[in-house]
């Protein structure tokens, strides 16, 4: 029994056995059902920082300050409002007198979540030279990338904790502006500004107030007389100023006169109410919106600084370099170190090729006009006189001066009395411009010069139209039959018009455009120390077009200066000179800096033969008796070559009145010279303009006018006078 239990026991084991380890239900290698997946871990890198970095030197670099701000930690933002952090670094580029700046980064270090830049900055500054500084930037990493956290020590070390930057000035003394004698045209110094009270004069002392006016401001008594007329008012009326050294002179005399008015000023002063104002120009403190630009120059706050003509052209000249220290202050305005230095280095003046006298008479001559006159050295481009009128007070930009409120009246007046008329402004030639068409008309060969045409009243050859010559106007006999200089000489307009069509007909009409631009017409004289308009010489597209370009007129404008520059190189034989008008640079001790030189710009194309009859045609139209200019030149003693010109400017107007001229006096103390005058539709250039030029001929050789003209008494009076009429012939 005990056998067959141990029997049985062992079979339920093994069947027991084999119901857990069966075959089926075993496997080496587990499925994958059978077993959990590792964890997944995405490793995520923190950005480059060094973008972050270079945008932010970047936008500096650029001054592009909002960017920068953007690119702060909030933290810092709310540490530092944005026109805060604006204005700290605009007042650095300041006081740095910053004109840009380099950077580089040396290197950077990336941690999990912050980071540090090194990085080295060179100002490049106006007053010191360059400055380099390696510098610090710390980081933090933001959701949206790397945040700069910023403080001061980022711009400068030297500026950390709040510390400022301040520049200490040292200017020296503007220089002078003379004349080519050494006559003052814009010195530093004390000056008078005078007026009048009318009201208060007593009775019969009116004509002595008038005179000591006159003869301290050289303003004639009528010119002052004019300021108020009769009416008597009791305020003060601005007359002009003088220098206290004048002033002195006169002073027992004025002292306790009745309406005679002065106040002292120490300032920029303009001798004789301006001599050539429009070449000279005048100072004005930095106008608010360029004071940042000019500060950054090294400018201080109060400067003055050159606003036109000479003034302008000679800044860097004039001013001299101011004298700087650059110092960092604590907040407190206590000083803490010195940055750097610059020595002040003394001003230079400038010598002008004008001639005081010459250009004062020449103000004059065309102080009844708007207008211009122009005086050139004929060999060498020399600018010996400039005249716009009606001119202007540059004493009046002086704040300081009380005259100054008279300053309204010259930027109201609609004549636009700042413009240099001689330069910036362009006008239809008129006649003046014959000479180009008898030179083109030469040198294309399709004229002789002993070529006749029937100089009529009537040009008729353009068929649908009928264009006139002046004779018929002046109701003077036509000319007749004339050959091509005969022609030039009585400015005979249908002559004139037979060569443009001619020109055109031929297919040759753009030749007369490149002659006026090859004369210097048209282009830029390159004067270069005053501003200049280009005028316009254009191409003729019609036989219409060129007819009337032959004449001067159409869409012909030239400035008298071009003018000038044209006949002179007219008279010397071909050579087209620059206009300049600085004789030379001096320092302190008087050494030259820089030296006149003439300068050639070109050589009219045409050959000797033409230039010579060109010549002997300019001459007979003064000295010939058909000659246009004859009564005005009439016993001069000086020999003038010349050109009238009266240009058309539109219905019911009157036209420009021209005359352009050169000298051959050959006398060995007066270089020979060349004269353009315009006045504004005065009427003919025979009647207004040529008188005009022999009166500043006679001033030039003989120091002062010899002759006295219809207008003389109203000379000085802005007002166009009326021209007794003559039966001078006038184009």
């Amino acid at each position: 029994m005990k056998v067959a239990r141990f029997i049985l026991l062992a079979l339920m084991m093994i069947l027991t056995a084999c119901s857990v380890f069966s075959p089926a239900s075993v496997s080496r290698t587990p499925s994958p059902s059978a077993t959990l997946a590792p964890p997944s871990v995405k490793v995520t890198s923190a950005p480059d920082v060094r973008g972050t970095v270079e945008a932010f030197l970047k936008a500096w670099q650029a001054e592009d300050y909002e960017a920068m701000y953007s690119l702060l930690a909030p933290a810092t933002q709310d540490a530092i409002p944005q026109e805060n952090f604006i204005k700290r670094y605009k007042d650095v580029a300041v006081n740095l007198t910053l004109q840009k700046l380099d950077y580089e980064i040396l290197s950077t270090l990336t941690n999990v979540s912050s980071a540090q830049a090194a990085y080295r900055v060179t100002f490049h500054t106006a007053v010191l030279g360059d400055l380099s500084r390696e510098m610090s930037m710390n980081l933090e990493l933001r959701s949206d990338g790397w945040r700069v956290l910023w403080e001061d020590g980022m711009i400068m070390p030297e500026l950390r904790g709040g510390n400022l930057l301040a520049l200490d000035y040292r200017s020296p003394s503007r220089g002078s502006i003379f004349d080519r004698k050494g006559y003052p045209l814009a010195i530093n110094t004390d000056a008078v500004a005078l007026g009048i009270v009318p009201g208060e004069i007593p009775e019969g002392m009116e004509g002595a107030v008038l005179a000591e006016l006159s003869r301290l401001t050289g303003y004639p008594p009528e010119w002052i007389k004019a300021l108020y007329n009769d009416n008597y008012v009791n305020y003060y009326i601005p007359v002009g100023e003088t220098t206290r050294d004048d002033f002195d002179l006169r002073y027992d005399v004025v002292k306790d006169m009745p309406g005679f008015a002065w106040k002292e000023y120490s300032a920029r002063y303009y001798s004789d109410n301006g001599i050539a104002p429009h070449v000279t120009g005048y100072t004005l403190y930095i106008p608010q919106e360029q004071l940042d630009t000019y500060l950054r120059q090294g400018y201080e706050m109060n400067a003055k600084i050159g606003w036109a003509g000479l003034e302008k052209w000679g800044e860097t000249t004039l001013s001299g370099q101011r004298g700087v220290g650059l110092y960092v202050l604590d907040p407190q305005g206590r000083v803490l170190t010195r940055l750097g230095t610059r020595d002040p280095i003394p001003a230079r003046s400038i010598y002008t090729t004008l001639d005081a006298n010459l250009q004062r008479e020449a103000q004059k001559a065309i102080n009844s006009f708007n207008g211009a006159v122009v005086v050139l050295e004929l060999n060498t481009g020399r600018v010996l006189a400039m005249a716009s009128s009606p001119g202007f007070d540059p004493n009046l930009f002086e704040p300081s001066n009380i005259n100054s409120r008279a300053l309204q009246d010259v930027l109201n007046n609609p004549s636009n009395p700042l413009v240099n008329r001689a330069a910036q402004s362009a006008y239809p030639p008129g006649s003046v411009f014959k000479i180009v068409t008898m030179a083109t008309a030469l040198e294309t060969g399709l004229f002789q010069p002993e070529d006749t045409y029937e100089c009529g009243y009537y040009f008729t050859d353009l068929p649908g139209y009928t264009l006139t010559d002046w004779t018929l106007e002046k109701e003077l006999p036509p000319s007749g039959t004339l050959t091509l200089p005969e022609g030039l000489m009585r400015s005979c307009n249908p002559w004139f018009y037979h060569i443009g069509l001619e020109l055109s007909r031929a297919g040759v009409a753009d030749k007369l455009a490149e002659m006026a631009r090859a004369f210097g017409l048209g282009v830029p004289t390159g004067i270069q120390q005053i501003a200049e308009e280009t005028g316009n010489i254009p191409d003729p597209s019609s036989d219409e077009i060129a007819v009337q370009m032959a004449i001067g007129q159409s869409q012909i404008l030239v400035t008298p200066l071009q003018v000038a520059s044209m006949i002179a190189a007219v008279g010397n034989g071909g050579t087209l000179y620059r206009p300049q008008v600085v004789e030379k640079i001096v320092d302190p001790d008087g050494n030259a800096e820089y030296t006149f030189k003439p300068e050639e710009r070109g050589k009219l194309p045409v050959s000797e033969e033409t230039l010579a009859l060109l010549q002997d045609t300019l001459r007979q139209v003064v000295v010939n008796n058909r000659g246009t200019a004859v009564r005005a030149f009439s016993g001069l003693g000086i020999p003038v070559s010349g050109k009238t010109g009266t240009a058309q400017t539109g219905p019911g107007l009157k036209p420009h009145a021209w005359f352009a001229a050169y000298t051959s006096a050959k006398r060995e103390n007066k270089p020979d010279i060349a004269v353009v005058v315009i006045a504004e539709n005065a009427g003919e250039g025979s009647e207004i303009a040529a008188p005009i030029a022999r009166r500043v001929i006679e001033v030039y050789f003989f120091g002062q006018p010899q002759r006295i003209y219809p207008w003389e008494a109203k000379l000085n009076v802005t007002r166009t006078p009326t021209p007794e009429v003559t039966e001078t012939p006038s184009p």
